[in-house]
């Protein structure tokens, strides 16, 4: 029999630019790259999802669908992929089914081919929505194992959580490295096992966060994974995906290395550095380079450089080594949760809290909602403390059930909240306006009342010293109103995911 080659999919429209420049990629930016990218015969081009559609509305001034409409047109013969939250779309919280089911729907309808679908608790009951709904689109439903480090995340767990993934019907599995932590021979045993246990094709997406993005995609190779996401430089390497030249050559010579024209390569990247230059301000360099702190802390590398600029902000930077050490403790006491969106952010301030007020002294709602199981099932159970704190200080019972069976259906009333405001109903406003209300309103009201202020996108908030981090999970910042913490004092906080700030309340307990 033939060797086949590994498949590279190529991610330049979406992580590339996510990981290393704060998604800030205009659609008239990719326009001029569509048809190369188009004529190289990648697997797949992800050009959706994640945070994109996010901060497409948000800072650039984009209705989603528009985007993808336009790049559909310009790369009709390449299939195309996105990154789905499961049950969370692309926000951060839970939503009825006939969202998800809509939201599906209407993106498949507009071109959308494969959807990577994920949870951030490896829960596969929030995945099985958007699953059902891909497959009834005649669509590709790929389910997500979230590669994490803990004592209850073995191979032997890895690879029954893909048998799980093939019998909800899912046509292909992705193994998820979104903090680039696996080492090269724990891949290959996950790939082998997956390979020898399902029949279904293995895909594997890692960041070169700590340098080992390309060695860890070598040995997936030699498992015989089916294949694997490239980018393409400058937006590749360091928080992204390895580069796809750099990765042929690595293979050169390897019976299953695939073959892309290297000559329109160059152009790519000729072109993608202009573009990375005019996005200079939400650039940086420490997005760019291997860091092996990712390694020490075992969390996200853009989680970990904006860590430290918010640490100094709330003049905690000496508290660096406690807070991080802080994040195992409360991973193990909610669970031990993965470290990807929304739960590395959730960690990541709860970790802070417990070093600024002690430990559980204050407890954010999210925590709290995580420790109650309103996020899913945790792969270990819940410190049984931890979730009756939690439960003391909601009035709410823990819960085992899906997280969605509780939830209403919710388009109807999406409808009727755009029609009373005069805005369209059909369902690419319905889905969007249920996950981002604030941005489609400004959206419209820019629109209507066009100004340099209003069309312009938002000022850049980034800086060579404080970047914006955008890898593949989003950084992760908190700060404060006031300086300490008396029991029984309520406190107004700003968590920032991402790009969004979003306020939230903490009582500081007993």
């Amino acid at each position: 029999m033939a060797i086949k080659p590994v498949v590279f999919n190529n991610t330049v429209l979406r992580d590339g630019h996510q990981s290393l420049a704060a998604t800030r990629m205009r659609t008239e930016q990719m326009l001029p790259a569509l048809e190369m990218l188009d004529s190289l015969g990648f697997g797949a081009l992800e050009t959706w999802g994640g945070a994109t559609i996010d901060a497409g509305l948000r800072f650039l001034g984009e209705f989603p669908f528009d985007r993808l409409d336009a790049i559909k047109k310009g790369t009709p013969k390449t299939p195309h992929m996105m990154l789905l939250r499961g049950q969370n779309i692309v926000q951060y919280q839970n939503f009825p089914d006939d969202v998800v089911e809509a939201f599906v729907h209407t993106s498949a309808k507009h071109g959308m081919d494969v959807f990577r679908i994920f949870d951030a608790l490896n829960d596969t009951r929030n995945i099985a929505t958007a699953v059902r709904a891909a497959k009834a689109a005649g669509k590709h439903a790929q389910g997500v194992i979230c590669y994490t480090t803990s004592p209850v995340h073995t191979t032997e767990k890895f690879i029954e959580m893909g048998r799980e993934i093939e019998a909800l019907g899912c046509d292909s599995i992705c193994l998820k490295d979104m903090a680039g932590l696996i080492p090269p021979v724990a891949c290959y045993q996950i790939v082998k096992g997956l390979k020898d246990n399902c029949k279904i094709p293995v895909i594997v997406h890692t960041h070169d966060t700590a340098g080992l993005g390309a060695s860890t995609y070598y040995s997936a190779v030699e498992a015989g994974v089916d294949a694997i996401d490239t980018a393409i430089s400058p937006f590749a390497n360091g928080t992204g995906q390895p580069d796809t030249v750099r990765m042929l050559a690595l293979l050169a010579g390897h019976p299953r290395c695939p073959s892309y024209d290297v000559k329109t390569l160059t152009a790519l990247r000729e072109h993608f550095t202009k573009v990375y230059g005019e996005l200079g301000s939400f650039t940086s360099h420490t997005n760019e380079i291997v860091d092996t702190d990712t390694l020490t802390y075992q969390v996200p590398g853009g989680m970990l450089s904006n860590f430290r600029n918010q640490l100094k902000e709330q003049k905690m930077e000496d508290k660096f080594d406690d807070v991080f050490a802080e994040i195992p403790v409360v991973r193990k006491a909610l669970g031990w949760i993965p470290l990807v969106t929304p739960t590395s952010q959730i960690v990541g301030v709860q970790a802070m809290l417990n070093v600024k007020f002690g430990r559980w002294k204050n407890f954010s709602p999210q925590a709290m909602d995580i420790a109650l199981g309103y996020y899913g099932r945790t792969p270990a159970p819940v410190d049984p403390e931890v979730q009756k704190l939690a439960a003391e200080k909601t009035g709410k019972d823990p819960i085992t059930v899906r997280p969605a069976d509780l939830k209403k259906p919710g388009m109807a009333a999406l409808r009727q909240e755009l029609a009373a405001k005069g805005y369209p109903t059909d369902d690419e406003h319905c889905v969007i306006h249920a996950m981002f209300p604030q941005e489609l309103e400004k959206y419209f009201a820019a629109k209507k009342n066009p100004s340099p202020a209003a069309a312009a996108p938002a000022a850049p908030v980034a800086t060579k010293s404080a970047p914006v981090a955008a890898a593949a999970t989003p950084s992760t910042a908190i700060s404060t109103s006031a300086p300490s913490g008396e029991v029984g004092e309520v406190k107004k906080m700003i968590l920032t995911i991402g790009d969004r700030r979003v306020p939230v309340t903490v009582e500081t307990l007993a």
